[in-house]
């Protein structure tokens, strides 16, 4: 698959977004033409011609060197995960590899399946690099209450998001998560342009939701590691959590694990939770009726 077109963005939306003064560069008198720095300054920065930047611009990084693309992601001011996501734009620009060299799996091995059922006071989940989430915990579940259960895996983070207009009311920050979901696919997909499946989620998610195609324009990338999220749960009402991402090596898996501030009323609707899940019984009223506080 060609990337060309995805590599011409990419560095022409961090090129306009620099100004001559980030960068370190004196101010001349004048209007300029563009917002951000102008090829030939980019070249400068880098250390390598204007022609041969026009070229790399053009979507052509093949066989371009680490230490000249390391050189042009300080130029860009490329963050940790920007100047992966170039990296990986040039790799994908190289000789062509076998297709699916790195696959998002479905199956979830039983080992990883007991680690998940044994995080009794955490709510986990698995999910592949296309963001499905394809196993959970008995407290993920009830966390996930209405969205998430054994008979809808694998349920798509990405498809929720954007195309169900529940995840609304459900993700409190909703524009931020959706905006982090969109750069994360966006990083796998130039970690792994050859991948089909994630290919048509993309074209599903561009077509079938505007939100999603004007963040995807953007070529945001980002790492999925850790984010504060406020989730709405019918039996708990708003709940504030930390979501840590570790990776399982080699297995192209992903546990998502939820935790709370020691002490903070989310560790008691968590506490809650678990008791809830554990006895699988609904209680008369949820905790958030006997609650008069706004904390």
């Amino acid at each position: 698959m060609e990337n060309s077109k995805d590599v011409r963005e990419f560095l022409m939306s961090r090129r306009s977004r620099i100004t001559p003064a980030q960068a370190g560069l004196p101010a001349y008198g004048g209007t300029r033409r563009v917002a951000g720095l102008k090829r030939e300054e980019v070249a400068m920065l880098t250390g390598v011609s204007t022609e041969y930047y026009a070229r790399l611009e053009r979507g052509n990084l093949r066989g371009v060197s680490e230490s000249v693309l390391e050189s042009l992601a300080g130029a860009l001011k490329l963050d940790e995960a920007e100047r992966a996501h170039l990296l990986d734009l040039a790799k994908a620009a190289g000789p062509s590899r076998t297709p699916g060299t790195r696959r998002a799996r479905a199956e979830v091995r039983p080992s990883i399946e007991r680690i998940l059922a044994g995080m009794t006071g955490t709510p986990a989940y698995v999910r592949n690099s296309r963001m499905d989430i394809v196993a959970a915990n008995s407290l993920c579940f009830a966390l996930y209450t209405g969205i998430l259960s054994p008979e809808t895996l694998p349920l798509n983070l990405a498809r929720f998001m954007f195309l169900d207009p529940h995840s609304r009311d459900f993700f409190r920050q909703w524009d931020t998560l959706a905006s982090d979901l969109a750069a994360a696919l966006r990083t796998e997909s130039g970690r792994n342009p050859h991948d089909r499946a994630l290919n048509s989620l993309v074209g599903d998610l561009a077509t079938g939701s505007t939100e999603f195609s004007t963040r995807w324009a953007r070529h945001d990338v980002r790492f999925h590691r850790s984010a504060r999220k406020t989730l709405h749960n019918a039996l708990v009402g708003d709940i504030e959590l930390t979501g840590d991402a570790l990776e399982l090596p080699g297995e192209g898996l992903t546990v998502v694990a939820y935790t709370a501030e020691p002490g903070s009323h989310a560790e008691e609707q968590l506490n809650f939770l678990t008791s809830w899940s554990a006895t699988g019984k609904s209680p008369v009223e949820p905790l958030s009726a006997h609650r008069t506080d706004p904390g």
